[in-house]
């Protein structure tokens, strides 16, 4: 899945080694499958938002986004953006949001009420700042545990920070402002977190939404 095509997200050396590799299906909106198709990568489906694919048995849905994309001082927006919903095909298991690059909006209550609350939400935290320049393409650590509540995710993962020096905040300030965040939203400890560079970690499913927490309190 390449959410849009800024180069942060779509290295076109990283997904030649995994089209030599592996072959994979690759899942984009459209205007992408002409880059991807540069790296060797030859099974591209484009897929607008609210558009989906299943393959390997799982049901992977384009999502909407707030952002933009290019590659070059002349192509600018010609590709669309987005994140992805990422659920079995058939039956009822954890179900996986993406939520690609992305600013604060009314889309994430509008992916909850077409596609249902995920078990799992991936929430950029990062390149924030300066907010005149970033507040239409990305989102604050505030806005992403308001993005959590609003898609009613049981377990949401920041991401999008601490890799590349993208913007004007310090760089470890995302996840001290997220935690912030988190205990002023008196979210219980663990239910929106973040991974250490190459790190794996299992999570216990059907944690209670967000929104169901907050009113039973």
């Amino acid at each position: 899945m390449v959410s849009h095509c800024h180069y942060d997200h779509m290295d076109l050396d990283s997904l030649a080694f995994f089209a030599r590799r592996d072959a994979p299906v690759v899942i984009t909106p459209p205007g992408n499958a002409r880059h991807l198709r540069g790296s060797g990568l030859r099974d591209v489906v484009e897929c607008d938002w609210w558009q989906g694919h299943t393959v390997g048995g799982l049901r992977i849905t384009c999502t909407p986004a707030r952002h933009g994309s290019a590659r070059t001082p002349f192509d600018r927006n010609r590709a669309l953006w987005g994140g992805f919903d990422i659920r079995p095909a058939e039956g009822a298991a954890p179900s996986v949001f993406f939520a690609g690059d992305s600013a604060h909006g009314r889309h994430w209550g509008q992916i909850r009420a077409r596609l249902g609350a995920p078990d799992v939400a991936l929430l950029p935290v990062g390149a924030y700042d300066p907010r005149e320049l970033m507040a239409a393409v990305h989102t604050t650590p505030e806005e992403a545990v308001a993005a959590m509540a609003e898609l009613g995710a049981a377990q949401a993962i920041g991401m999008h920070f601490g890799t590349f020096r993208l913007t004007d905040e310090p760089f470890d300030e995302p996840l001290h402002r997220l935690a912030a965040s988190c205990a002023a939203a008196g979210l219980d400890a663990g239910r929106f977190t973040w991974l250490a560079h190459g790190e794996c970690r299992a999570f216990a499913a059907a944690a209670q939404p967000l929104l169901a927490q907050q009113a039973a309190r």
